[in-house]
């Protein structure tokens, strides 16, 4: 169960739930996301009619979003569905014609990463944010473990911390990963990233991390997959739309925003040791660049 609302968006918890609901939850949450207007002033009895479900069983669902009941969801439902109306619509994915000039397709994939971003911030718990950015300026070292596209923002994001002083390293071959991991220690931070968080690789060395010691933490879009279960921290990314889902642009996006926030956050709490850091790397290259 997803412990507390906090604030986030209804409809973007329902498509990060959506991968690891039970079939009528399921059933539910299609219902909901593909028509959130019919039931935003619906009571609970017209709802169990339209959804087919028991009255019981639309509660237990309201519970399993964070809400204590009907009535606490009804109220935020009915407030983000206002809001939510007088706002432009986003264009759910690019939707590319054959006709299209670059810069309609620009502006196009403009609104995609727009929406990302904005539902990215709606999903993340920032008290947990702020957990993992404390665990991580006590952090011995870091690691980074992610496959394919998410290997590749592994080790973006490695470079970057590398920059401000942080002892980390980033891997995207399972079998390192796993040797890696057996050798963490307390004090040390591992951090996996899978948008689907049902990477067995990823979800795998997270395991063999924590059960040494490590503190783990997972970047993800679905707030109950595999990867969240052998996680200390758990760090939601948007991009629900399945059009959008693996290394699209919209994925890749959202998950280069939770990591620059990191990196954000990292410099604000440690500014001078930052900067410091930074312009030793950049010496160091430019030293190496006039030789």
């Amino acid at each position: 169960m997803v412990q507390s609302n906090d604030g986030r968006k209804i409809l973007d918890t329902i498509g990060a739930l959506q991968n690891s609901l039970t079939k009528t939850e399921k059933r539910i949450a299609e219902q909901i996301l593909a028509t959130p207007e019919l039931l935003a002033q619906s009571s609970l009895s017209e709802i169990a009619r339209t959804l087919s479900v028991g009255e019981a069983t639309f509660i237990r669902f309201c519970r399993s979003l964070g809400f204590k009941g009907f009535s606490d969801f009804k109220l935020d439902f009915a407030i983000e569905i206002a809001t939510q109306s007088q706002q432009p619509v986003a264009l759910l994915d690019t939707n590319i014609g054959p006709k299209d000039k670059p810069r309609q397709i620009a502006t196009k994939l403009q609104n995609v990463i727009n929406r990302v971003v904005g539902e990215t911030i709606n999903l993340l718990d920032f008290d947990e944010l702020n957990k993992v950015v404390k665990a991580m300026r006590q952090a011995k070292r870091i690691f980074l473990f992610g496959v394919g596209s998410s290997g590749v923002i592994a080790n973006g994001a490695k470079n970057k911390l590398m920059r401000i002083g942080f002892q980390v390293d980033a891997e995207n071959n399972n079998h390192f990963m796993y040797m890696q991991a057996s050798l963490m220690r307390k004090g040390d931070v591992v951090i996996g990233i899978s948008h689907s968080g049902t990477s067995p690789e990823t979800t795998k060395a997270l395991e063999i991390a924590k059960e040494a010691g490590a503190v783990t933490v997972a970047i993800t879009h679905n707030l109950r997959s595999p990867i969240t279960k052998v996680s200390d921290y758990v760090l939601n990314n948007g991009n629900r739309q399945g059009q959008l889902q693996g290394d699209s642009v919209g994925t890749q996006i959202t998950q280069l925003f939770v990591l620059d926030l990191i990196y954000a956050l990292l410099v604000q709490a440690e500014q001078e040791k930052a900067t410091q850091s930074k312009q030793k790397t950049v010496d160091v290259i430019v030293q190496q660049r006039d030789k």
